[in-house]
């Protein structure tokens, strides 16, 4: 009798440990360069969903982030990501072009975050002030349809630039990108981030450069409505003492509907609750703001963040 109870009790036992086992939640963050803010972010998001959500499982994946980071969303291969505005907007509506074969309806939006500023930075001695400057020369643009490719692209060709204009075009990360800048091997890069990203400011310390400016009329030219003329603030950089004019685009975190109404909400209430360790993983998330979380949102929330700004009163 004894030992039909307790095989019975391991019996149970065991159950309720696959029961667990299986009912566990993974949360994967997308980020993006490990040289960039994107992961960073990422990172401090890791450590507030560890304490707010303590029964999940959650990792932090480096990526080639936003275009790659939505793809990967889609499928159900992450739980949340980062991404820049236009590369959402594109993903919704499948612009193959972009990077997206179809569109990808599973995408449910969270919040906005902080902004990106489209920053163009050469070596002082490459002779280049202007955008009309920039052919003939040596260019990295990002990784292949990355996010800030995806912004290059748009950026230059309301110059009037393509990639043909130049006499090469690099696809490469940022930290790889400043690497072949301090080596020679380039003139300039086009880096789409927030202000005061880790990789140029290496670049920045390491040597003299100019950061290119793209006035308002060429960012009204590019027609879409995720890009906003701004100004980069001066002595963001070693050396850059004036600002500079630019685009910006915000950027997005995200998820996807298969994920719960509760782990968003949760997601989402605890990321607010806990903004201070955002802006400690990096000052650019000093911009994000709960009042203006769900504005400009280019596809539908996800019900869970949808509840908690109906709670706090950002949605009435």
């Amino acid at each position: 009798m004894r030992r039909t109870l307790f095989k019975l009790f391991i019996g149970l036992g065991l159950g309720v440990a696959a029961v667990t086992a299986s009912a566990q939640q993974f949360i994967n963050i997308l980020t993006g360069g490990t040289s960039g803010i994107y992961y960073p972010i990422g990172v401090a998001l890791s450590n507030i969903y560890n304490k707010s959500i303590p029964e999940a499982k959650i990792s932090v994946q480096a990526t080639k982030a936003s275009v790659e980071n939505l793809n990967l969303l889609q499928v159900g291969r992450g739980e949340v990501a980062i991404t820049l505005g236009d590369a959402l907007s594109a993903a919704w509506a499948g612009n193959e072009e972009a990077g997206f074969k179809q569109p990808l309806k599973n995408l449910r939006g969270i919040s906005a975050l902080y902004t990106n500023y489209i920053q163009i930075v050469a070596r002082a001695d490459a002779g280049i002030k202007t955008l009309a400057d920039l052919k003939g020369k040596r260019i990295s643009v990002g990784a292949a349809k990355s996010g800030t490719e995806l912004n290059a692209r748009a950026a230059l060709a309301a110059a009037g630039i393509r990639y043909q204009d130049f006499s090469k075009v690099e696809y490469l990360p940022y930290a790889e990108s400043v690497e072949l800048l301090k080596n020679r091997q380039i003139d300039v890069t086009l880096q789409s981030a927030g202000l005061g990203n880790p990789a140029l400011r290496d670049l920045a310390a390491s040597m003299d450069v100019v950061f290119i400016p793209v006035p308002p009329e060429v960012v009204a030219k590019i027609g879409d409505k995720a890009y906003l003329p701004a100004a980069m603030p001066a002595d963001v950089y070693k050396g850059q003492t004036r600002e500079v004019p630019t685009a910006t685009v915000i950027n997005f975190l995200v998820t996807h509907e298969g994920v719960s109404a509760d782990v968003v909400y949760r997601m989402t209430k605890s990321m607010y609750e806990n903004l201070d360790q955002l802006v400690a993983a990096h000052a650019a998330a000093k911009s994000i703001k709960r009042e203006r979380a769900a504005a400009d949102m280019p596809i539908p929330l996800h019900p869970g963040a949808e509840k908690y700004y109906r709670e706090v009163g950002v949605i009435k």
